[in-house]
């Protein structure tokens, strides 16, 4: 039915915030490529274009619950876990081939993947009931109930939104509201009709009548199901629960849990030498040795040195540096990175200062400034943010400037503060494909990550994102994730290896050579349309950040 000229691209991203699935959905749909995008939503109330607020009966934040209006049609609508979520982001084509969308035709399709999916999963007999939008059970007999919502939009021959179908979710919820202002008719799940189907079994079933029917290529990728948690009770970072010994025996259980969930196996062995193209020459030229003491004196921290940085001699004997603001202690532990997890202090208020007298002293062009996360800080540290790029750019107006961010939790007003400041070059990294997103960063979120750089993107900023190789993916998920990058707008792509900091943190799965990173490179700029794809063993999401700016920048503009 689609015309969007690629494959079904099909993504299962667990639980998503709704606000964050929303951004991406805005970035897809201004871009030319198909997506299903299939997932869990947090305890929210959605109210359609045609909503009545007076359907809401209680106060959504007395039951934990978020309150959006939304750009579809239809009234008011909850999501929660246990219910399965689909937005096809897709071309639509007109009436008779031309013209405009067939709305009706969209929409009775979407409502037939869901009555077919049902049939698939055990719950034959679904329908449709005239007047009433939805797929019913029993939609002729004497009670029929709703199992599903459908609510979409259509614009310009593309559509976004979708079905809400019930699987197994807390059905009390649907009590706070009227259900799509209907109040005659119940509202029924797969659970409550007597059919124990798994999220996982609907997804897969609802994957499979999409690709009959918008595919016929699809390209699919699911962060990791959860399969078997382990005893966690003593679970501390670097804590071993006693299991034989190993090349990566020190490994924390929750780790290896989710590394089993994820699928990657036990890793190379910790002592394992590096290949000839990991090794790097120890060099403290002159300038390495200038920027060491004026970053000692100015007491600044540089994530060069606090994550070990394999470029740090060639940047900083060319007088490039990338400053870590914020503190030094970082409100996640991420399962590739060696910054301190310790509790963070407050902020120092004289560091933006320090900062721009630093890139002044320096005599930097280009200046790169990072940032631990900072959830203990009701803004994330993004008010920090911006007064650095406001410092620099008071002491030295010609200084670009790019911001390697953290996802400030997804929240619009501190992310806002950081796009107002207008740095030159906004980052922020989603770190590695799909499939391991719990594993590698079980504190961020996939869909956020786009969803930052989505925002970010329809700012009007330069975006730029980093992959990091060698955790367990296949060489297409890098390429995916490319797509998914490309598609919400990203500019610039680093891709490096990942080096191992610890026997505690994630082992390494294995080398990637030069050869792939070069095919990467050629496949994300000339197949994909990456402005700028900076990717080698060694690349760090800041390496030759200056001319990956000056390449990426002028195809900002041009994705699809």
């Amino acid at each position: 039915m689609t015309a969007g000229g690629g494959p079904l691209r099909v993504r299962w991203l667990g639980q998503v915030r709704y606000r964050d699935a929303l951004a991406v959905q805005h970035a897809l749909f201004a871009s030319a490529n198909d997506y299903l995008l299939l997932l869990e939503h947090a305890h929210v109330f959605t109210l359609g274009t045609r909503a009545d607020i007076t359907h809401v009966l209680v106060d959504p934040a007395s039951v934990g619950a978020d309150l959006v209006e939304a750009d579809r049609g239809g009234d008011v609508t909850y999501h929660g876990p246990g219910q399965l979520v689909g937005y096809p982001i897709l071309t639509v084509p007109g009436k008779r081939g031309g013209g405009m969308a067939d709305t009706v035709a969209y929409v009775r399709s979407v409502e037939q993947l869901v009555i077919d999916t049902l049939t698939d999963v055990g719950l034959p007999g679904a329908g449709r009931m005239h007047d009433y939008p939805g797929v019913w059970i029993e939609p002729d007999g004497p009670r029929p109930r709703k199992i599903a919502a459908i609510g979409v939009k259509l614009a310009r021959g593309r559509s976004m939104h979708g079905f809400a179908l019930n699987v197994a979710p807390d059905m009390s919820y649907f009590g706070h509201i009227v259900p799509c202002g209907i109040a005659e008719y119940p509202v029924t799940s797969l659970a409550e009709e007597g059919v124990a189907a798994t999220m996982r079994e609907v997804v897969d079933a609802v994957a499979a009548r999409a690709a009959a029917l918008w595919g016929p290529e699809v390209d699919r990728a699911d962060v990791a199901w959860r399969v078997q948690a382990e005893d966690l009770s003593a679970f501390t970072r670097g804590e071993s629960t006693g299991a034989a010994a190993g090349p990566n025996q020190g490994q924390p259980v929750r780790l290896r849990s989710r590394l089993r969930d994820a699928g990657v196996g036990e890793g190379l062995d910790v002592r394992e030498r590096k290949p000839a193209w990991m090794r790097v020459a120890l060099d403290t030229g002159p300038e390495y040795r200038r920027i060491r003491a004026l970053t000692r004196e100015l007491d600044l921290k540089t994530v060069c040195e606090e994550a070990g940085c394999p470029n740090i001699f060639e940047c900083w004997n060319d007088g490039t540096a990338t400053f870590m603001i914020n503190g030094e202690r970082c409100t996640r532990a991420c399962g590739f990175c060696m910054v301190d997890t310790s509790k963070p202090r407050a902020l120092d208020a004289g560091e933006p200062e320090r900062v721009a007298d630093a890139v002044e002293r320096m005599g930097l062009r280009y200046a790169v400034i990072t940032t631990v996360a900072r959830d203990d800080l009701p803004d994330g540290g993004a008010g920090a943010m911006a007064a650095t790029i406001d410092a620099i750019r008071m002491r030295t107006p010609g200084v670009q400037v790019e911001t390697l961010i953290s996802d400030c939790k997804g929240q619009p007003d501190s992310l806002a503060q950081i796009f107002t400041a207008r740095p030159d070059v906004l980052n922020h990294n989603i770190e590695t494909v799909l499939r391991l997103q719990r594993v590698v960063r079980p504190s961020a979120s996939y869909a956020r990550s786009l969803a930052v750089l989505a925002r970010a993107k329809a700012d009007g900023l330069v975006t730029k994102s980093s992959i990091i190789v060698g955790l367990g993916e296949t060489f297409n998920e890098v390429v995916q994730t490319m797509h998914d990058l490309h598609a919400v707008g990203v500019d610039i792509v680093t891709i490096g290896q990942y080096l191992r900091p610890t026997s505690n943190h994630l082992p390494i799965a294995q080398w990637w050579t030069p050869d792939d990173f070069a095919r990467w490179k050629r496949i994300g700029e000339a197949e994909i349309g990456l402005g700028h794809v900076e990717s080698s063993p060694l690349t760090r999401s800041s390496y030759h950040a200056r001319e990956a700016a000056n390449l990426g920048s002028p195809h900002a503009a041009t994705r699809g």
